[in-house]
């Protein structure tokens, strides 16, 4: 536990430091920054292994901040912090890339549940290397390590959570994928807005593999999802 290390963004510096108080009871090393610029020389200059992020920030908010970590690091858990509750930002957040989204107020303990929850997503996530890594789909190769999947015309950088859904797709080849086993396995909920979030994921993996006409990701209403390949 001690050797974890957050990077906080928040611009109410009273709240970081609260935060940053208890999150340090807890063992965990907490970086505080209060704008969005800082936040980003703070990353660049140190190693995380998580940030909670405020949205509304001076110099570079939170989103702007998530993108161009995303650019960097695709694998570093985010949490979003913020006082919007509107369904546009919170999609906006999930598209991003954002693993979490707690909206203020929050209290201290859930705050802690949910980063322990994140990062149990994160850890168990790295130790899947002793499984079964590599797919054929049709004309395409995917492998699960690399976080690559490429024919003879393309090859494509996956996210994580786009490696782990076409990993879930594939193990089930052909039959039904249950939407709440996806969205629990990788989002670690199913709720609402993570289920938005597995949609624009399946629409990624579907242009991707959009080439081979014998591929289809089927969704079966009320059911799941399903990789075909004939």
């Amino acid at each position: 536990m001690s050797e974890i290390k957050i990077l906080l963004l928040e611009d109410d510096r009273n709240l970081g430091m609260l935060i940053k108080e208890h999150l340090e009871m807890q063992g965990y090393r907490t970086t505080l920054r209060v704008n969005g610029e800082d936040g980003f020389s703070a990353y660049r200059n140190d190693h995380f292994d998580l940030c909670l992020v405020d949205v509304m920030m001076p110099k570079k908010d939170g989103f702007t901040f998530a993108r161009e970590i995303r650019q960097e690091n695709q694998e570093i858990p985010l949490i979003f912090l913020t006082a919007k509750s509107l369904k546009e930002d919170k999609i906006q957040g999930f598209n991003i890339g954002c693993d979490d989204y707690l909206t203020k107020p929050f209290s201290m303990e859930e705050l802690l549940l949910r980063i322990r929850a994140v990062l149990k997503r994160s850890i168990g996530s790295q130790k899947k290397e002793s499984a079964v890594t590599e797919f054929e789909i049709g004309s395409y190769f995917f492998d699960c390590r690399k976080q690559t999947l490429e024919n003879k015309k393309n090859k494509y950088k996956l996210t994580p959570k786009e490696t782990d859904l076409l990993r879930l797709l594939c193990l089930n080849i052909n039959q039904t994928l249950k939407r709440d086993t996806a969205l629990n396995e990788i989002w670690g909920n199913n709720s609402y807005f993570s289920g938005r979030s597995m949609d624009v994921f399946v629409s990624k993996l579907r242009k991707y593999l959009h080439d081979d006409r014998k591929i289809e990701i089927m969704s079966i209403h009320g059911k799941g999802i399903r990789l075909i390949v004939n």
